[in-house]
Order: structure tokens, then C-alpha cells, then sequence
């Protein structure tokens, strides 16, 4: 059984960055088939996909987010982390990390952490 866990600050300033690690239990993030997402959905609003790691570590970010957002990973400690810069309250939101396989010609997420409140405040 897969289990990934979001861990970091739950308050961030304007204008600094928001960083964020998964740690991934059950399984490896160097596993072929496979690739690391990071999904926010702040208050109100829908699920939105920030980017993603690939098993060979690869990133690919949503283009919105680009120019501020930062994914990496540590093989040794089975972990993947997010960097947001520049944060703004717009920012504010809940923070999930999941895995993501190959279904036919689409991709989608079958474990999810259990997701953490990032709030953007002074």
C-alpha cells in the first residue's frame, strides 16, 4: 500500500516561498510508470495541478506556475519536495502531493496524501 505525506510550514509571508516535502512510504519514486504530483485547491475553487516529477526526474510544470515553482526530490530519502516563490494570498490553499500512472493515453492519480492547509498571511 502506497502512502505519501505532506509536511511544512502551514503559514507563509507574502513574497517568500512556500516549500513543501512528500514522503512516499510503500513504494519507490524511482519506480518506472510512474510519476509525483503536486495539486493545490484553495478555498472555494477546484483542484488545480502545480507539476510534476517524473520516476527518472523529469519535471513539468503548469504554465501559470511556472516561472515560480520549483519540483525536485531526494532518492535516498524517497521524498519530493515543492518550492512556490513569491507567494501571495492567491496562494492560499490546500497542498496535496500523489502519484500519477498511465491509464491508457491519460494519466491520473491513484494515492493521494491526506493534503495540507498552506495559508499566505502577514
Amino acid at each position: 500500500q502506497v502512502q505519501l505525506q505532506e509536511s511544512g510550514p502551514g503559514l507563509v509571508k507574502p513574497s517568500q516561498t512556500l516549500s513543501l516535502t512528500c514522503t512516499v512510504s510503500g513504494g519507490s519514486i524511482t519506480s518506472s510508470s510512474y510519476a509525483w504530483r503536486w495539486i493545490r485547491q484553495p478555498p472555494g475553487k477546484g483542484l488545480e495541478w502545480i507539476g510534476t516529477i517524473t520516476y527518472v526526474g523529469s519535471t513539468y510544470y503548469s504554465p501559470s506556475l511556472k516561472s515560480r515553482t520549483s519540483i525536485s526530490r531526494d532518492t535516498s530519502e524517497n521524498q519530493f519536495s515543492l518550492q512556490l516563490s513569491s507567494v501571495t494570498p492567491e496562494d492560499t490553499a490546500v497542498y496535496y502531493c500523489a502519484r500519477a500512472r498511465q491509464g491508457g493515453s491519460t494519466w491520473y492519480s491513484d494515492y493521494w496524501g491526506q493534503g495540507t492547509q498552506v495559508t499566505v498571511s502577514s
